[in-house]
């Protein structure tokens, strides 16, 4: 539905998902569903990292939405640096079960993290 709101590909099942999300009291909004939605955003619909990045701010800026604010801040900080969303979300999970650092095949997200002084998580709780 996030993604229908937000792409508008389909304009009768827009109104329907901009009238759900608007009328709804509270919305709780995953780091799982954010990941889908920067995938299918990025991969399905060519959007731009800061096209999404927005998307996602709006949304978490929203008054009924409620969602894990600091791992999203995380994705996001990773993201608009050029990492992956997902990664930092992985990075910030990772830690909060007690991971002392944060290891992947990844250099890039590896990198961002370094440049961040988040990739010995713990040192940031």
């Amino acid at each position: 539905m996030l993604v229908c709101a937000c792409v508008q590909d389909d304009t009768q099942q827009a109104q329907l998902a901009a009238d759900v999300l608007r009328k709804a009291r509270r919305i709780a909004v995953s780091s799982t569903t954010l990941c889908e939605f920067v995938w299918v955003l990025k991969r399905a619909y060519q959007y731009t990292d800061a096209d999404i990045a927005k998307a996602i701010r709006l949304l978490i800026r929203s008054k009924n939405v409620v969602c894990d604010m600091p791992v999203i801040e995380l994705g996001l900080s990773v993201f608009e640096q050029g990492g992956d969303f997902a990664d930092g979300i992985i990075a910030f999970s990772g830690a909060s079960l007690g991971a002392a650092e944060f290891v992947s095949f990844d250099k890039k997200v590896v990198n961002t993290l370094k440049a961040q002084h988040r990739n010995r998580l713990l040192d940031q709780k």
